[in-house]
């Protein structure tokens, strides 16, 4: 019988990110649908607006957003929780039972993180090339998933070899960096370059519409799933139309496992089963 969390070897990670609109109450009610729907870890992003934003975005106009028309450094900030909202992520992630963590997109960010008892952390694509931060993860010393999103393979390696030369655990995930991605451009073979290159764990970071193509994903051996959740796909945001609904979600979780229990470990055995029912075949057999 599947067990709700952690079967088989799979870690399953419920992007939250910014679909909260930076709204505390939609963040704890995407929380908790992620551990019903059971879900290992939930999945922030933190940034630092000033610093991570490059000086000619910063007064672009963002028009028909839930608070009206702003710059996008002030949409920035609007998506932004902070320590507040934080601490009662924490506390109640505890009183759930479940992990969670943050991408930071800077290292101001990654250190406001710090200060909380985190056992996983996360490079988002995009930041795959800040050496800066990939220094700073890896000095922390944490189970990291590395997202591979719109990279090269020299690039993958060398974030690779800083965590090798700081002896930092670490996961990738074959990651294509659209939203959503085309069936066709999903290239899930990556998931076995990607182990044979680096000889490490490799899961996949989806941002697909359906359920397929993570299936797949699964079947083709990733040790863990990243998918963007929200409460309505119809809701305002960039990342709301990529995400999974709750009964997505349900659908995804369970039968990932499923299919990922299903793969057994190669090894040719006679089962009980099949023992029982050569019994009744026997004068079919041979010796």
């Amino acid at each position: 019988m599947l067990s709700k969390r952690g079967t088989a070897d799979l870690i399953f990670i419920a992007e939250i990110g910014i679909n909260h609109n930076g709204d505390i109450d939609i963040a704890l009610d995407l929380i908790k649908y992620a551990v019903a729907c059971g879900c290992d870890i939930v999945k922030f992003q933190k940034r630092t607006p000033d610093v991570c934003v490059p000086e000619h975005q910063k007064p672009i106009m963002k028009y028909d957003t839930p608070w009206g028309d702003v710059t996008y450094l002030e949409y920035r900030y609007k998506v932004e929780f902070e320590k507040k909202e934080y601490d009662i992520i924490d506390k109640y992630c505890k009183e759930l039972g479940v992990q969670w963590t943050a991408s930071a997109w800077d290292v101001e960010a990654f250190n406001f993180l710090k200060q909380y008892d985190l056992k996983y952390h996360k490079i988002g694509s995009p930041m795959l090339t800040n050496l800066e931060l990939l220094k700073s993860v890896a000095l922390d010393n944490k189970h990291t998933f590395i997202s591979t999103g719109m990279s090269t393979m020299k690039e993958i390696e060398r974030a690779v070899n800083i965590f090798r030369d700081n002896s930092c655990l670490f996961e990738l995930m074959h990651c294509v960096g659209c939203y959503p991605i085309q069936y066709e451009d999903a290239n899930l073979k990556m998931i076995e370059t990607l182990r044979k290159k680096f000889n490490c764990r490799v899961g996949y970071s989806g941002h697909e519409d359906g359920l397929q193509i993570t299936f797949a994903a699964v079947a083709l051996g990733a040790s863990s799933v990243e998918r963007h959740i929200t409460l309505n796909r119809a809701m305002w945001g960039t990342d709301q139309a990529a995400s999974v609904g709750k009964t997505g979600l349900q659908h995804l979780v369970r039968d990932c496992r499923i299919v990922k229990e299903a793969l057994g470990n190669g090894i040719k055995k006679l089962l009980k089963c099949e023992e029982q029912k050569r019994k009744t075949l026997e004068v079919y057999y041979v010796n």
